[in-house]
Order: C-alpha cells, then sequence, then structure tokens
C-alpha cells in the first residue's frame, strides 16, 4: 500500500531526525568546540545585548565582550596552573614522607581504637609514590603538547578549543539576533505558539540556571578562600578560587578542590590539624551550598535527580571529553523541558487516561 504524502514526509523527516542524532555522537570530537561556543555564545549574548541597547556598535560589543571573556579566562588560567605546578612539586618532595607519617602515627591508633593488627610497609609506599610522581611532568605545556602529539583526535580538541571556539562565538554572537530569527521562521505557524513557549521555558530554565550557578560558584570561592584563611593555609586564595569554580562540575568538582586542600592542609600542618582543618571548612562549605545556595540561588530550575545527573555527566562526558562535563547540565536542563513537556502529553493523552 503506497504511502500518502504526509506519510512520506513524516518518514523522511523521521531519516533526517536519525541521521542529524547519528552524526552528533559519531562527530562528538568534532563538535566539541562549536557546541562550546554555542554555550559561550548563549551566556555572554546578553552582555552583548546590554552594549548594543546603549549605542554601540554591534562588532564593537561583540569585540569587546571576547576580551572581557579572554582576560576572565586568562585570570582563571593564572590561578589554577600555580596551584597545579605546586601541588605537583609538594607532593613530590614530601607525599612520600607524609605517608609514612600517617603510617606510623596514625595506624596505631586505629588498631588500638579498633583492635585491629592492620600492617603497611612504608618503604614499599614510598618507592611506589616516589616512582610514580617522578614521571608526572610539571610543565603543563609540555604536557599538553604530548596530549595533542598522541593522535589526531586529541590535537583537534586542543586546536578546536584553544582557535576554533573564539572565532566560532564571534561569528555567533554578531549574527545571533539574525540565526534566532531564521530558526523562529523554520518553524511551521501552526506549531509556532507551542514552539515558541517551550522555547521560552527552556530559555528561562537554561539563564536561570547559568546566573545561579555562576552566583554559586562566586559565593564558594569566597568562602573557601576565607574559610582556608581563618585555618591558616598559605595556599588559601588560589585553592579557594579553584575550589569554587570547580563547583560547576557537580561531584567531581568538589572532590577535586577537597583533594588539592587535604594534600596540602596534611603536608603543611601534619596529617591530624590538615585533615580536621580541610573536613570542617569544605563540611560546612557543602552544607551550606546542598542547603541554602543552591536551593536560593539555582532553585529547581533543572529539578534532576541526583542520578540523572551523574549519568548526564558520565554520558556527554563519553561522548564530547572534558568539556562535554562541563556542558552537561547546560544541556541536561534544556533536555529536562523537553521530558517534562513530553511526560505531560503522554499524561493527557487517550492511550494513558483511557479505561479499555
Amino acid at each position: 500500500m503506497p504511502l500518502t504524502p504526509r506519510q512520506q514526509q513524516t518518514v523522511l523527516w523521521s531519516l533526517v531526525a536519525a541521521v542529524l542524532i547519528w552524526a552528533l555522537f559519531a562527530l562528538g570530537t568534532v563538535l566539541t568546540p562549536f557546541i562550546a561556543a554555542l554555550i559561550l555564545a548563549y551566556a555572554t549574548e546578553p552582555l552583548v545585548r546590554w552594549q548594543v541597547a546603549r549605542r554601540i556598535p554591534r562588532v564593537i560589543a561583540v569585540t569587546l565582550t571576547l576580551l572581557i571573556l579572554a582576560l576572565v579566562i586568562t585570570a582563571l588560567v593564572l590561578v589554577i596552573v600555580p596551584i597545579i605546578q605546586h601541588e605537583t612539586r609538594l607532593i613530590r618532595a614530601e607525599l612520600p614522607g607524609l605517608a609514612a607519617k600517617i603510617t606510623d602515627s596514625v595506624l596505631p591508633w586505629i588498631n588500638q581504637r579498633l583492635h585491629l593488627d592492620l600492617t603497611l610497609d612504608t618503604t614499599a609506599i614510598g618507592n611506589w609514590l616516589r616512582q610514580h610522581l617522578s614521571e608526572s611532568g610539571e610543565d603543563l605545556f609540555t604536557t599538553v603538547l604530548a596530549y595533542a602529539r598522541s593522535g589526531w583526535s586529541a590535537a583537534l580538541q586542543v586546536i578546536g578549543l584553544v582557535f576554533l571556539v573564539p572565532v566560532v562565538l564571534f561569528y555567533l554572537l554578531l549574527d545571533w539576533p539574525r540565526m534566532i530569527l531564521r530558526l523562529k521562521e523554520m518553524v511551521p505557524p501552526r506549531f509556532r505558539p507551542q514552539v515558541y513557549d517551550i522555547a521560552g521555558e527552556t530559555d528561562g530554565v537554561l539563564g536561570n540556571y547559568l546566573r545561579g550557578q555562576a552566583l554559586v560558584m562566586l559565593a564558594l570561592a569566597v568562602y573557601y578562600s576565607l574559610g582556608l584563611l581563618a585555618a591558616g593555609f598559605k595556599m588559601w586564595l588560589p585553592i579557594g578560587v579553584l575550589t569554587g569554580l570547580l563547583v560547576a562540575v557537580p561531584y567531581l568538582g568538589f572532590a577535586l578542590g577537597l583533594v588539592f586542600a587535604l594534600i596540602t592542609g596534611m603536608l603543611q600542618f601534619g596529617p591530624l590539624y590538615g585533615l580536621i582543618a580541610v573536613a570542617v571548612v569544605y563540611g560546612i562549605g557543602q552544607v551550606v551550598e546542598s542547603v541554602y545556595l543552591t536551593p536560593k540561588l539555582v532553585g529547581g530550575s533543572i529539578g534532576l535527580h541526583p542520578v540523572a545527573v551523574i549519568f548526564a555527566l558520565i554520558a556527554f562526558g563519553s561522548v564530547f571529553g572534558f568539556v562535554g562535563v562541563l556542558l552537561a547540565l547546560p544541556m541536561a536542563a534544556i533536555l529536562s523541558v523537553g521530558l517534562k513537556r513530553l511526560r505531560g502529553a503522554y499524561l493527557a493523552s487517550d492511550f494513558y487516561t483511557r479505561v479499555r
């Protein structure tokens, strides 16, 4: 039985959608800089619009916005790179001795309290740490170049993130109003009320999330910096700022900041005070973030279950690499709107409501 014209169009557009989804996963590495530039364009377009409203030509407004963004990223790199280099040198020099100190002081206490008979070979642990830590390079740029030489895929990621993202971001910001207008014109007139409604809700969810997350990162960077300063940390500012910024990556970011602070504290103060100080500062910070900051500033804008957040991190990270981890929650915020609308349509459908 031949298909009707409407059925033929349905099959055609279904195939187009399937090809686009396949291309999204197959070209994940290639698409990474473009998706990163798209998210940055969405986040920085309000700043461009604010400048244009004050009679600044759009080309100049876009250029100023890119310069501001470049300055912010450069400042972050200047904060993060010294921490990594300092931690690498410190760990390489003192961690084997710290491991022996912990084994000699903490292990007997554990055995006495818990009535155990645990033993550790401190010499073997120290040799293993020295061997593996000596293999890690201190020069970040050498590491990046070695990573780029490891294969075309890695080289494309490095080149794309460093050079392609700013170029794509410039043109996206320059043509943003025209692109939005063209996208609106592509929607069939009969579907425009529903599509515009979904797009407006998605814009509200994503905008609230990005603004709220930025405020959470700023508040936590200030808190952790002051908390570590009060505890006597020498590197209180860079570690505090780094921990606040890493909150952008749920769970993994906090864990990485905690490890940096824990290693620095134990090497500077010793095992006991370093562990207690970090536990107090980061424990209070986690409670404040979970109980007050995130509900107050971000709220239920995404409404994803923690398991769904972890799945989004793994899924987007496996497809788009490290940038995918950073983009996981913004993309999940967009998908959450569609899933909520799909659930509402299903609950209102005849398939769900009819008795027989």
